[in-house]
């Protein structure tokens, strides 16, 4: 069900992008929802530089600063960041955005929330606040970065080695049929994916394009990854969920078919969030293992993936409440400015 909070903020400007983790930050892909939030159509600002858009007073060459990993090899490297910027529209006026960007291996996943109606304050330093791993709190335009506080709570927790990659979905207009019916459910299909994604599963770029998701999903795993997308159909939280997907899905016609009950699983966790036209997904695997094992009726016996906590996840409104300024999220990361 979607609460009045959650409707004011799907009714906000909002989209999807991915860009290249480099000084080059070249877009690699934008969903349509960056027409209405900055009057670009996604043709006019796929393979540009994302950090272009900056219009704020410091240099927007520091933009990927907010990506650098940690000092040691043991550090926990941090997966989600929040920030304020000012973007640069089509009609040459600056319009505040709040950005949820989400790091990748090459790539970086980001959501932009857009604030039109917020008055025009170019801000001459970019404070960012990590969600996840560290927690830091950082101030990028200068010279050293300031950790100052954290939640109690890790967001996201991994570790900086393991392998990720970045999906952007169709967003499901309508629930997905979960009762069994002899036919797996397909699910939203995929219209973009770093090339990644074969760092988890036997598949590549051009392989998934246009694909179901949830045909890459253990059968056993269906069913939860199917209510997952109908709470991020109904939302704008922040959510994650840990399932497995199939080590050698069947993506080609002709290929030889692993059978599901020979099939490697991989764990993955999940860190996904939505907007009007799509929905965003970072995956990073876990571990493998064996399939699983069935009972006497032939259904899979799934066994525990990670502890559940009813405390991973963010309210994404918290962080696109109506007034920037006053974002009603903890205080560790609600005051960017």
């Amino acid at each position: 069900m979607v609460t009045s909070n959650t409707a004011r903020a799907l009714d906000r400007p909002a989209f999807i992008g991915i860009h290249e983790k480099n000084d080059s930050t070249r877009v690699l892909y934008v969903s349509s929802g960056i027409r209405q939030a900055i009057g670009f159509m996604p043709s006019q600002v796929v393979n540009t530089e994302a950090k272009s858009f900056i219009s704020d007073d410091f240099d927007n060459n520091d933009y990927m600063k907010i990506y650098e990993s940690g000092a040691t090899e043991n550090d926990d490297e941090s997966n989600a960041y929040t920030w304020e910027v000012h973007l640069r529209t089509a009609t040459g006026e600056s319009v505040l955005h709040r950005l949820i960007g989400f790091s990748c291996e090459n790539s970086i996943l980001f959501i932009g929330v857009s604030f039109p109606e917020a008055p025009l304050s170019s801000k001459r330093e970019l404070e960012v606040q990590a969600l996840d791993g560290a927690m830091k709190r950082m101030n990028v335009t200068r010279e050293h970065k300031q950790p100052r506080g954290s939640p109690s709570v890790p967001l996201y927790y991994s570790r900086s080695r393991q392998a990720k990659a970045a999906l952007v979905l169709e967003r499901p207009d309508a629930l997905v049929e979960t009762q069994e019916t002899g036919r797996r459910p397909a699910g939203p299909l995929v219209v973009f994916v770093t090339g990644s994604i074969s760092r988890l599963i036997d598949a590549d770029t051009s392989d998934l394009m246009r694909f179901p998701f949830l045909k890459l999903v253990a059968p056993e795993c269906v069913l939860l990854v199917s209510r997952y997308f109908e709470k991020l159909n109904s939302s704008m939280d922040i959510l994650f969920e840990t399932f497995s997907l199939l080590q050698r899905p069947h993506v080609i016609d002709g290929d030889v078919v692993t059978a599901d009950e020979d099939n490697q699983r991989v764990v993955v966790e999940c860190l996904g969030a939505a907007v009007q036209d799509g929905v965003a997904i970072m995956i990073r695997k876990l571990r493998a293992m064996p399939p699983p094992k069935k009972d006497t009726l032939g259904n899979y016996i799934a066994a525990p993936l990670a502890a559940e906590s009813d405390n991973e996840h963010m309210s994404l409104f918290d962080l696109v409440s109506s007034e920037p300024e006053t974002s009603d999220a903890p205080d560790g990361w609600s005051h960017m400015v």
